[in-house]
């Protein structure tokens, strides 16, 4: 692994020199948030977004924002300028280092870690031919809306679905669609978009809420609503979205095709709009 320089409590230094310590309770409890911000042409993208999903995290754990907008846009060129091509980039605040106990602490200074990595285009085969995915239950907690490090139900609802060959696993939850274990979800039947709205059982994602964004700036017709199981499986055209993947078509569910059997018409004048935001960005002085 390339020892690339990270940012941890005020300090730029080498990944392999980056410590915390065994009482953090992020260690002990899985007690603390995290964010993940692309950035194109050493700019992050959809900076304000970010910051409002990453404040919201942090008040519905009740962790005060550490730095100001403006700090944290200083750490992150720093670390931007030390790296080339398109990066992601990964911040992590946890509550501190305490004596372990449930409870909070009554005096503690939060642990905040970032570090870039280098952002790989999601390769040509994938957007040609799609991925497959399969249906689970949804194991996790009440407050998926939180950007939780304590990432334990995803993990396994994602090995299951690569131990089936998948790339993602669609979750339900009383019947409903939710999100996937790493992504938020679209469908599309008779042309219409369709995504699951904002609610306490899934993720508020950045690059969703820019899908629906660039449906409505280009006369798509969107919805957000309630996606039953029944209408996932009906589906003409079935996506996922995330930071990392951007938009990308699911063509097989639970081993069986999905429309055609190949990304749908819809989900290719989506990923066109979505490479032109990229670019605009990337054009920007």
């Amino acid at each position: 692994m390339t020892d690339t320089q990270v940012f941890l409590n005020g300090e730029y230094l080498p990944s392999s020199e980056a410590k915390v310590s065994v009482l953090d309770r992020g260690f002990i409890f899985g007690d603390g948030v995290y964010e993940v911000i692309p950035a194109y042409g050493n700019k992050p993208f959809r900076l304000e977004e970010h910051f409002k999903r990453l404040n919201n995290s942090l008040s519905a754990v009740r962790i005060g924002n550490p730095y100001s907008e403006a700090q944290w846009s200083e750490i992150f060129n720093k670390l931007l300028a030390d790296n080339t091509g398109d990066q992601s980039i990964y911040l992590h605040i946890t509550r501190g280092v305490a004596p372990r106990d449930h409870g909070f602490p009554p005096e503690t200074s939060p642990t905040v870690f970032v570090m870039c990595s280098p952002l790989k285009p999601v390769a040509t085969s994938l957007l040609n031919k799609g991925v497959a995915a399969i249906t689970l239950d949804d194991i996790r907690w009440q407050y998926c809306r939180i950007k939780s490090i304590s990432l334990l139900p995803n993990i396994l609802l994602r090995q299951e679905a690569q131990d089936k060959d998948a790339t993602e696993a669609i979750l339900i939850r009383d019947g409903n669609m939710t999100e996937g274990s790493a992504s938020n979800m679209f469908i599309v039947k008779n042309g219409i978009i369709k995504t699951p709205p904002h609610s306490d059982q899934l993720l508020p994602g950045i690059t969703r809420d820019l899908i629906v964004e660039l449906a409505h700036q280009h006369g798509m017709a969107c919805e957000e609503t309630v996606i039953t199981e029944e209408e996932l499986f009906d589906a003409d055209e079935v996506w996922l979205s995330s930071s990392t993947k951007e938009v990308l078509a699911i063509t097989q569910l639970n081993q069986q095709t999905v429309g055609d059997g190949k990304p749908g018409p819809v989900w290719k004048d989506m990923y066109q709009h979505y490479q032109v935001c990229k670019q605009q960005l990337r054009e920007q002085s």
